[in-house]
């Protein structure tokens, strides 16, 4: 039986070099990502996302905003978060977003929730970080209720209460479509199976297949609590070029520049040409070489965790946004059809 899957993109908005190698400012990106957004629509994928982030790095803020420009220039494509930090944002303006999106879009937003694996928002929006927790499962919990598109009746401590509170505007199919966001916790795992939502995998080291316990955890509290079958995704880095060689070649130095960057925040050791090479083969979280290369990695993939849909997180640090074109085109025209005809 044939599996069907969405194939999507994935961006932060990282602010590339231009042709002579300097750094273009955010608005030139921002702008850059609306133009990516029109080339997926028009190579036929099936969703666009934009993670929100508030940094130097990652041009995007306001990802409905961006995503509301995208969506004024494109017919088919799905747009959405990728992700939504809910924990520092108030899930009634999220919904309005969102639900305004939805409206200016002909019903193609979605939104994917999630504690983000960046802290900046906290102290830009006044907010502890030892309240991390409480305020992602106050703030959820709250969001589930809004998804029913009736009054809410709400309290917790993280924000005021609501009493039979409607929330305008109220989506045209009576229906948002939000998955949560996971980076590997068992217990974010069981929390999207709680509320019943699908859940979108971020996987970016190990092994893919190395989830497979998560997903079988997650079927089986969806059937603790009674609650039907949900779609699963994964998030995954990659690059797409015309030879294995030639896609390593140009992603790896943006690549480990991006990821030292990042690394000395977090404490992180260096990053090897050897490692990179690793995660780049068969059993690594990083989708890159030919179009032949990933599709037959997507595939794999997508049968080995019963995937429903793949996002492939294509902008890399300081890659130029041409050869994210080039990279985005061959993603629709030949890996896209390579995957589903090895599915079907």
């Amino acid at each position: 039986m044939a599996q069907k899957i969405e194939l999507g993109l994935d961006t932060f908005g990282d602010v590339t070099f231009d042709a002579a190698g300097a750094l273009l400012p955010q608005p030139q990106v921002l702008r850059n990502v609306v133009a990516e957004a029109v080339l997926a629509d028009q190579v036929g994928l099936d969703f666009f996302g934009i993670g929100e982030h508030h940094r130097g790095d990652f041009a995007v803020s306001a990802p409905e905003v961006v995503l509301a420009a995208i969506a004024g220039r494109t017919r088919d494509i799905r747009l959405g978060s990728a992700v939504t930090v809910l924990s520092s944002d108030d899930p009634v303006r999220v919904f309005q977003r969102f639900s305004t999106l939805d409206a200016v879009s002909n019903g193609r937003a979605e939104v994917v929730l999630g504690r983000g694996s960046f802290t900046e928002s906290f102290p830009l929006f006044g907010l502890e970080l030892d309240r991390y927790e409480l305020l992602f499962e106050e703030k959820l919990n709250l969001f589930t209720e809004l998804l029913k598109e009736e009054p809410v009746t709400w309290a917790g401590e993280t924000r005021g209460a609501l009493k039979q509170q409607s929330v305008y505007p109220p989506t045209e199919s009576g229906s948002l479509r939000t998955w949560i966001g996971v980076g590997g916790s068992p217990q974010s795992v069981v929390r999207a199976a709680h509320y019943g939502l699908p859940l979108m995998l971020a996987i970016i080291g190990g092994s893919p297949l190395a989830f497979e316990p998560l997903v079988d955890l997650y079927h089986r509290a969806l059937a603790q609590f009674e609650k039907p079958i949900q779609p699963i995704g994964e998030h995954s880095p990659g690059y797409i070029a015309a030879t294995d060689a030639q896609a390593c070649e140009e992603m790896w130095p943006h690549y480990a520049a991006m990821q030292e960057r990042i690394g000395r925040e977090r404490g992180w050791g260096p990053v090897s040409r050897e490692r990179f090479e690793h995660d780049a083969g068969p059993d690594g979280a990083l989708f890159v070489g030919s179009p032949e290369t990933v599709a037959t990695k997507i595939a794999s993939v997508a049968k080995g965790l019963g995937l429903s849909r793949f996002d492939l997180k294509y902008s890399l640090g300081t890659l130029a946004h041409e050869k994210l074109m080039t990279s985005i085109e061959l993603y629709g025209t030949q890996v896209a059809p390579l995957v589903r005809e090895q599915l079907a």
